[in-house]
């Protein structure tokens, strides 16, 4: 076949596969970093900023002219010099336009350039645009020479390879873009700020971050907020070039009358879109996340207010606050990485310094060239003018030679040794300049000129010089942002903040009295309210089953689960199994094995105390904020020697003064609470000393008020033993037989 590639024509090139892979990815990732993602150090544009402004500058949308259509500014873009997508080309003509993406907006939209809430832009045959006075003072000097062109994609135009402006774009607009292998993200910052730093810089070259960070604050974005990371942390990053800033929304309490109030956010962090916003809160509030809230309502206009109303008047308006900004956008973190690339177009990382005087070596190279450019030009002129005060000097002659001759050119280059184009300016001069005001101006433009020359000489001669200039340049650029207009202003306040409070469990879940019933098998649930305990064991069971333990309880209380291992494992009140059926097993639940038996099930709160024991005797007192587990697996809490189980883990009442411990032998034996340690974790001390069998049960009570069991049979009764003191005895003691009547199982009930 005719089309089939022969090897021996130079058609086909034997190469191995990864190479001619990684060679080619190499070019396509270059691309994507110098001509996509990442903005130039210079200018702070990616390239189709760049050619957006060019062509609206060609297509002379001034601040002052008339809007244009976007669709023409785009077809010019994409025809003439950025041969992409229509779309990705809007799409960030679009973002010069947002005043809530960019701190100082390139681009002056009229029409729907889409909202704060996410909504899109409209399309570009309905929107029109033009040039921002940003925009115009970042592209001054294209014309005097300061930067380079090159030709366009189709070798047909020209355009700029960077903007030589004053304006610092890229620190004052940020950037944010992702390449391959790298990524770029630049917050926005006050222009008058980095104008200062700057300013410092030129006077002194040595200055460091330190001193930098005493203009410029912080990034300043145009949707405000509060940064509140601590000045410590704002100036690691910057020093780097990495890190992050957390940003709050800035909100106020207001009072409603009688008591009530609501919190209002009126700004909110960069980059977050005030409609998911809104969504994030009322999933909250849906979803019973944070009960404390009761309401919030959007009632933006061109400002931003959103209402949150909490649940009742006695709500702590900063704890509320503190769980919005935990769980919702409300706060956020803006990453900073400052990798641009450098006037090599090289991608580097900078610090903020580094970036500063990257951009001031470029502003150097600007001045010179603005001013060769200059000095170029006034060469060119004054040589016109040179040949002008020929011609008026030697005006009879000059008309004479012009008349006279068939070609005066030559004949007046050598009267008068004029050059070429000095003659052609003599014979291209209108009558009505042959004036003698006209000499008088000529000459004093001449003079001007040549003092112009002098004072640029001067300046490209001295380092000095040029330091000055800038500076003078630079305060009166500042004067059009500084910060007492409108534009200039700092919107986003700097103020160091602790981080957010951890959510009690009460704002995070409604609190609602609850029974819980563990049974024999280990099934569990929980009962609307508080119901009589002494019912509980009129509720339904499985077959084979009972009930094992009862208490009252709230939804927001954590309860603790002791089992014969020692281990003690946490139950969320709010997430146990309705009164409806039989509940759940426990175990799925817990990391707790089929065949280790429960001993006890109480509410874990801050000042509560358990009386734990071991089956061979030994125990101690432990806090139940203590035993809290915050895993399935839970933690040990009783150290068990072989053989020996938990057998005793019982609530101590705040008045409660005696032990009481009695064995598996029928012993007795009370002594001082104050006697037991208090611990976190171990084995405990020796409650009882047995010769056979080991522990029954143990509980403590007030030896005051004596011992009480209850009577067998359905009377309800109960005996007390007022005098316990033939029972009181040292802690390890064996003890003596209990008080006639009590009850045969050796239990205290």
């Amino acid at each position: 076949m005719s089309d089939v590639l022969d090897p021996s024509d130079g058609n086909i090139v034997d190469a191995p596969f990864d190479s001619a892979l990684s060679q080619r990815y190499l070019v396509y990732a270059l691309s994507t970093i110098t001509a996509r993602s990442l903005p130039d150090l210079r200018d702070g544009l990616k390239p189709v900023h760049r050619r957006l402004l060019w062509a609206m500058r060609l297509l002379k949308l001034d601040p002052a002219a008339g809007y244009k259509k976007c669709a023409r500014v785009v077809g010019d873009v994409i025809g003439k010099y950025h041969p992409h997508g229509d779309q990705s080309v809007y799409d960030a003509m679009v973002r010069l336009a947002q005043t809530f993406a960019l701190r100082y907006p390139l681009v002056d939209g009229q029409g729907n350039f889409g909202n704060i809430d996410g909504d899109n832009a409209a399309a570009y045959r309905y929107t029109e645009a033009r040039l921002t006075q940003v925009a115009i003072d970042l592209m001054a000097g294209l014309d005097d020479g300061t930067v380079d062109f090159r030709p366009t994609y189709n070798g047909e135009d020209e355009e700029p390879e960077i903007m030589p402006g004053l304006f610092p774009n890229l620190l004052a607009n940020g950037a944010s873009g992702i390449a391959v292998g790298m990524a770029t993200s630049i917050p926005p910052h006050n222009a008058a700020e980095v104008i200062d730093a700057a300013m410092l810089l030129i006077d002194q070259p040595e200055a460091d971050n330190a001193a930098l960070l005493a203009h410029v604050k912080g990034p300043d974005f145009p949707t405000g907020g509060i940064i509140v990371d601590s000045p410590a942390a704002i100036a690691e990053a910057y020093a780097t070039g990495h890190g992050g800033f957390r940003v709050r929304s800035r909100w106020e309490k207001q009072d409603e009358g009688r008591g009530t109030w609501v919190a209002v956010v009126t700004e909110i962090p960069y980059g977050v879109q005030k409609g998911k916003l809104i969504e994030q809160i009322a999933t909250l509030i849906n979803d019973k996340k944070l009960p404390i809230l009761a309401d919030v309502r959007d009632e933006s206009d061109t400002d931003i207010r959103i209402v949150l109303e909490p649940r009742s008047r006695t709500v702590d308006p900063q704890l509320l606050m503190d769980g919005l900004f935990r769980l919702t956008d409300l706060e956020s973190r803006v990453s900073l990485n400052l990798n641009v690339l450098d006037a090599t177009r090289t991608p580097r990382v900078m610090s903020l310094k580094q970036v500063l005087d990257g951009w001031l070596t470029h502003q150097f190279v600007v001045l010179v060239r603005r001013s060769e450019h200059r000095l170029a030009k006034i060469a060119d002129r004054i040589e016109l003018l040179e040949g002008y005060l020929v011609a008026y000097l030697n005006l009879d002659r000059v008309i004479a030679i012009i008349r006279g001759e068939d070609e005066p050119k030559p004949v007046l280059m050598a009267e008068f040794s004029l050059t070429d184009r000095q003659a052609e300016a003599i014979l291209n001069m209108r009558l009505r300049s042959l004036r003698k005001l006209e000499e008088m101006e000529i000459r004093g433009e001449r003079d001007a000129l040549e003092k112009e020359r002098e004072e640029l000489t001067l300046l490209l001669g001295s380092p000095a010089r040029q330091r000055t200039r800038l500076k003078r340049d630079l305060a009166k650029l500042r004067e059009r942002y500084g910060p007492d207009t409108p534009l200039g202003r700092r919107r986003t306040l700097v103020e160091e903040a602790a981080p957010t409070r951890d959510i009690p469990l009460e704002a995070m879940v409604e609190r609602e009295p609850i029974t819980v019933i563990l049974s024999q098998r280990g099934w569990i649930r929980a009962l609307r309210g508080h119901i009589d305990l002494a019912s509980a064991d009129a509720v339904k069971f499985k077959e084979g089953d009972g009930p094992a333990h009862a208490l009252h309880a709230q939804t927001t209380d954590r309860l603790i689960l002791a089992a014969e291992n020692g281990r003690v494992y946490t139950l969320p009140g709010d997430r146990l199994p309705g009164g409806r059926g039989y509940g759940e097993p426990v175990r799925l639940m817990t990391d707790l094995d089929a065949d280790t038996g429960i001993v006890a099930l109480a509410v874990a709160n801050a000042e509560g105390r358990l009386l734990v024991a071991s089956s061979d005797g030994r125990g101690f007192i432990a806090r139940t904020a203590d035993a809290v587990a915050e895993t399935r697996k839970g933690k040990q809490l009783v150290n068990l020697r072989a053989g020996a189980k938990l057998k005793i883990a019982r609530p101590i009442a705040a008045e409660a003064d005696y032990v009481a411990v009695i064995g598996d032998n029928r012993k007795l034996v009370l002594f001082p609470l104050a006697e037991l340690p208090e611990m976190g974790r171990g084995q405990g001390v020796m409650l009882q000393r047995y010769r056979d069998g080991g522990l029954a049960d143990a509980t403590t009570l007030v030896f005051a008020a004596g011992l009480s069991w209850a009577m067998g049979g359905d009377s309800g009764r109960t005996r007390t033993e007022a005098d316990l003191s033939p029972w009181r005895a040292a802690r390890g003691a064996a003890g003596r037989m209990p008080p006639v009547g009590f009850p045969r199982d050796n239990r205290f009930g």
